[in-house]
Parts: C-alpha cells; structure tokens; sequence
C-alpha cells in the first residue's frame, strides 16, 4: 500500500468516527515527530501494540479485502508489566463489501459488536482439528441468546447488536454498509493468535511516497533518552 492511500484512509476513517460520535483517545493524533520525542513514559502504547492498524491483508484491494483497526486498550501475555490486564478493546472500520478475510484466534475470545452505520455480515464455521472448514452445525451467543447456525451461514448484525465468538471458531465478515465495529476481547496478539484459512499478509508492505499522517503501531520508533 502506498502511504498517500493510508493517509487518506486514516482521514476517511476520523470523518466517519466524528458522523458516529465515537471519540479516539488523544495518542490516535500524534504526529510521527511527537513519536520521537515521547520517552518510556508511553511504553504501553508500544508494547501493548496500542493505535492504528490498517491492512489489505496482502490483497492489493483494500476497498475488496481490507479493514482499519485502532486498538485502544490491551493488555500483553509475556511481558510481566502489563499482563495483570487480560482484555482488549478495538474500535474497527468496515467498508460497504469489505471482506476481513476466513480467520480463527487460537486464543482469543472476543465479542463483536455493531456500533453503528450499516449492518455487518458474519460468516462461519467451526474449525477442524487440522484446520479445515467444518460442516457441522455452529452454536454461538447473539445477545445472551445461544443460537445454532448452519455451517457457512451468514449472521447480520444491525447497529447496537453483538456476537461473541470463541477461539477455533471461523468468521469472516463484511460491512452492508459502512459499519463502525466494536471489539471487546480477551488480551490480542496479532503476531501469534491468528490462523487464517488461506495464507495472506497481516500487515501492509508500505511505499513511502509521501510523509506519514499517523504511525501504526508497527511503525513506533523506540523511547527518546
């Protein structure tokens, strides 16, 4: 992805953030120079992997295959420092036929919530012991409400509704409409925690052909002495 696009994109998903009432903490709008002076004073936003991530999971399309993420709070499973937190909090950004691509967490339970916007799309299918697509039936929380689903059906979500999703349980999902996405979960590592259906990029190569807007949180440089 080349930076011009992901600035653009970042700009699109704080207009859309704004039309939605939803606010970002103030470390979402530090500048790469603010980065740069920041000392061990932010060291949980880096080793939490707190802020903006934005992905076309290696597609090239990212308005067909992408999603934009901004991890407000976390907590981390190896580092002693921050590991009394065991949650995680995401705010998320699905276009109008955006696909986040088949994926289960090893690890992660976490539940999906429709803040507002379009409706969302889900599908899923309960994971195989080798990996595969099971075709047998589903069992999940929609609201409290256990729910049994075919393999491969599609749940939609309309805005304030919310599913809660297991580890092993496969999902991919989509916005019918623009869909603001909230995500409550347990602690999340995106270096360790996904298994996705076929084999894709999780994070971005960038072409730099313009300055950074906002950093993501693979880009923060380490604390100034």
């Amino acid at each position: 992805m080349k930076r011009s696009e992901i600035n653009r994109l970042m700009k699109t998903a704080i207009a859309f953030l704004e039309e939605q009432s939803f606010k970002l903490p103030p470390f979402a709008y530090w500048s790469p120079s603010d980065w740069r002076q920041r000392g061990n004073d932010a060291n949980e936003i880096r080793e939490c992997m707190l802020g903006w991530d934005l992905t076309d999971f290696g597609s090239g399309a990212f308005a067909g295959v992408g999603l934009i993420m901004f991890t407000i709070r976390n907590g981390h499973n190896t580092n002693p420092e921050y590991s009394a937190k065991p949650y995680c909090e995401k705010i998320l950004i699905a276009g109008d036929g955006q696909v986040t691509p088949m994926h289960f967490h090893w690890n992660k339970m976490e539940d999906i919530i429709n803040r507002g916007g379009g409706d969302l799309a889900i599908r899923l299918y309960n994971s195989t012991e080798d990996g595969e697509l099971s075709q047998d039936d589903v069992e999940v929380s929609i609201d409290g409400v256990l729910t049994g689903v075919k393999a491969g059906e599609i749940v939609r979500l309309k805005p304030g509704e919310s599913i809660c999703l297991p580890p092993g349980l496969y999902h991919e999902f989509w916005g019918q409409g623009t869909v603001l996405i909230g995500e409550v979960s347990k602690v999340n590592d995106d270096n360790v925690d996904n298994r996705f259906y076929e084999e894709i990029g999780r994070f971005p190569e960038i072409e730099e052909d313009e300055e950074p807007l906002y950093l993501l949180f693979s880009e923060y440089p380490p604390a100034a002495e």
